[in-house]
């Protein structure tokens, strides 16, 4: 891959974007070229073109990565852009290779210097071939931007730069790190224009987009030549002014410097911003807000008869498209943006349902296969950029002291999530490695009594009772989440195992589940089932993951119940326990508690945030509080998924469509109607078709209506408990109450 082609590299100013080139004469005419094939790389991100024209609509590429094992070869169909000359030029910015990422400062790189990498195959009509491969030959210059990064953003100066050559020349770099491009790329998908601008208390000129998104503005406008622009932004208002506080160290702004000419356009694509908002200094022009993420196709939807429950699934949506900008990150507008792995582990299933995620999902695994098989557990951060800090830095920290449940249990429940929504055994093999040496740490690490209850946690992060700079300091007790977290990751490696023939690993996996279970019995469950710390995620982690049999399921189920009503229907639950409580509520029959937990609107709630007018999830319940003002946590976003994850209960319990067999290859279609609804719907786009399933309150009972691919066996399971076993096509039932 790329054995021809030399990775060239300019000396230049760390904020300056460059412009490669070459040209490439043909041997015969362009009317004779049957393919055209342009194959590249680079560390840093690149934009190229061919004759003027864009390759593809990729942006950012190649993306993300762990760089130090797997850099993504991208390939371009370029046939249609060939002529008897071909000119080739290439956009070079910082990415994420040379990003200052991290947070508190750390300003992380992969390198000092950028590089580029490619070859442009050409083969004629005749079988022959002609190559362009990178190398010293090709020329440099300076282009229009003299500052880009991801946290920060650019300055674009549009007056003519300057013609100056920079020299070229080639780098070395270990070849054996170039794979072919996995996840799907990083495009634009829609633009926004701004529903109000208005001028601040302070006489800035700020605009609303009306939706709390990622990507950047673009910017037309024409003055004098010198004349600069200044975008800022941010994701909410505090007193009437941008609320800057929460993007940290990030400036997010752009900058940009007319050409004097009739018209200038900008686009900052070597930046991202997550931000509804913005404040524009200087001649605002006329601007849109142009949404980025990764190229993924909406699959799933659901609506209900209360517009802030749609409005709360809308949200997730938004967050997902948002921080699955090539990989899932924790949010998209601070200085962080890193694919926290505890995040996508509790989401995955409702990310899933939305969106068809697999090969991003996919090749973010790949990543934290190959992070996992150097670190020896998977890291709270994929790519793990946090492992390049000072020595100093990771000495006051916890991010290097070894596996912890959830984060690291995502080397098992995205592949689990993948598994059922999609059925790829092949994937799933890929995925298994990464779950032993999960599984594997975690062992090791198990106290005599069998619990996982030593070492660093996470627990039932951003519990609402947490001070706002003590996230972790939850009611739900560490080792209780963990030791059910291991357990639920041990069973489903059994199921991998058996599905793949290892049969072997398959009784050593089922058999540390069955330790596990037992441990967590006998030192955490009374006889009455209270479980130990009685806090409502112990219980919801407990049922849901299948701890608890018979009357103790029963008295565990009770006591939640109870305890949801002692706190009036308000969530009380993290990052460990929220995507898990109206399961646990709905499978011990206490259906009317989970209602009443979702249809909550006072704070800690989902529908708080809702009506306090976001557009995506949160990642406090209190981001924004009551007053208008912003948590003052030191940590706070106005777009993380994570707590939105009970939206898969909306799809798979509310709605009802859950796969019976793995990739929907059989369904399940078991509404669950309940008080403060009239109606809901839901929809899923499979491998195999499209399913529905909706149902409607009568008084009489319930109208409920399916549609099933044909071809698809459906298990129907009506509200009143009614089974029927349906083929293809549409059908209606009735149910009584």
């Amino acid at each position: 891959m790329l054995d021809h082609a030399f990775m060239i590299t300019v000396d230049a100013e760390r904020g300056t974007a460059l412009l490669l080139g070459t040209r490439l004469a043909l041997t015969q005419p362009a009317s004779r070229v049957v393919r055209a094939v342009l194959r590249a790389t680079a560390h840093g991100a690149y934009e190229a073109r061919i004759g003027g024209r864009p390759v593809s609509d990729a942006v950012l590429s190649p993306g993300w990565s762990s760089y130090e094992w797997r850099l993504q070869v991208q390939e371009y169909d370029v046939t249609h852009l060939i002529a008897d000359v071909v000119g080739v030029e290439v956009l070079l910015g910082n990415g994420w290779w040379r990003g200052g990422l991290g947070f508190g400062g750390l300003n992380l790189d992969y390198g000092p210097s950028l590089g580029f990498i490619a070859e442009l195959e050409v083969t004629y009509q005749d079988g022959t071939a002609q190559v362009l491969v990178t190398g010293p030959h090709w020329t440099a210059r300076r282009s229009s931007i003299i500052e880009n990064s991801l946290y920060d953003g650019v300055r674009i100066d549009a007056r003519p730069p300057s013609d100056e050559q920079l020299t070229v020349r080639t780098v070395e770099f270990d070849r054996s790190t170039l794979v072919p491009q996995t996840k799907p790329a990083i495009i634009r998908h829609e633009t926004l224009r701004a529903v109000r601008t208005w001028s601040s208390p302070s006489g800035k000129t700020l605009v609303d987009f009306g939706q709390n998104l990622v990507g950047w503005i673009r910017l037309r406008a024409s003055g004098p030549a010198g004349t600069e622009i200044t975008v800022r932004h941010a994701e909410v208002l505090e007193h009437g002014e941008l609320a800057t506080r929460p993007l940290r160290g990030a400036r997010a702004t752009d900058t940009f410097v007319l050409s004097g000419g009739p018209e200038d356009v900008f686009e900052p694509t070597l930046t991202f911003h997550g931000f509804r908002y913005a404040e524009i200094t200087g001649h605002p022009g006329d601007l849109e807000a142009v949404v980025v993420h990764s190229d993924m196709s909406r699959t799933g939807t659901f609506e209900c008869s209360n517009p802030l429950v749609n409005r709360l699934v809308e949200n997730s949506v938004w967050g997902q498209r948002g921080n699955l900008l090539d990989l899932p990150t924790d949010c998209p507008q601070r200085d962080e943006r890193l694919g926290w792995t505890g995040d996508i582990a509790v989401y995955a299933p409702a990310a899933c349902y939305q969106f068809d995620c697999a090969d991003v999902l996919h090749g973010w695994l790949l990543d934290l296969a190959v992070e996992t098989e150097h670190s020896g557990y998977v890291p709270f951060v994929v790519p793990n950029v946090l492992k390049h800090a000072p020595v100093e830095a990771r000495a006051k920290s916890e991010f290097m002291l070894g596996p912890t449940a959830i984060w690291g249990d995502a080397a098992v429940w995205v592949p689990e999530s993948l598994w059922h929504a999609y059925g790829d055994r092949d994937r799933l093999a890929v995925h298994y490695p990464a779950m032993v040496r999960h599984l594997e740490g975690a062992e090791a690490r198990l106290s005599p009594s069998g619990l996982w209850d030593t070492g660093f946690q996470f627990g039932d992060w951003l519990d609402p009772t947490a001070p706002p700079d003590r996230p972790q300091q939850a009611k739900a007790d560490p080792g209780v989440v963990a030791t059910a977290c291991l357990y639920r990751s041990a069973r489903f490696a059994a199921e991998a195992a058996g599905i793949l023939g290892r049969n072997q690993d398959a009784r050593r996996w089922r058999n540390l589940a069955d330790r596990t279970r037992d441990a967590f019995v006998k030192h955490y469950v009374h006889d009455d089932g209270t479980v130990h710390s009685d806090a409502q995620t112990v219980y919801a982690l407990a049922i849901h993951f299948g701890l608890l049999d018979g009357d103790l399921r029963q008295a565990a189920g009770d006591r939640l119940a109870a305890l949801v009503r002692e706190d009036g229907h308000r969530v009380a639950t993290g990052f460990a326990g929220t995507p898990y409580v109206t399961w646990a509520l709905t499978k011990t029959g206490h259906v009317d508690d989970a209602y009443r937990l979702l249809l909550q609107e006072q704070c800690p709630s989902w529908l708080y945030a809702v009506t306090m007018d976001a557009t995506t999830i949160w990642e406090r319940w209190d981001s924004l509080l009551p007053d208008g003002t912003v948590n003052p946590g030191e940590m706070t976003s106005f777009n993380h998924y994570a707590l939105g994850a009970v939206v898969d209960w909306l799809y798979k319990s509310v709605a009802g469509i859950r796969p019976a067999e793995p990739g929907y290859r059989r369904i399940l279609l078991q509404p669950t109607p309940g008080p403060g609804l009239d109606w809901a719907h839901g929809a899923l786009d499979t491998p195999h078709g499209r399913i529905t399933c909706g149902w409607r309150r009568q008084n009489t009972g319930y109208d409920v209506e399916i549609s099933v691919p044909e071809g698809i066996e459906a298990d129907v399971v009506l509200p009143d408990g009614t089974r029927h076993t349906v083929t293809g096509g549409t059908h209606d039932f009735r149910s009584a109450p």
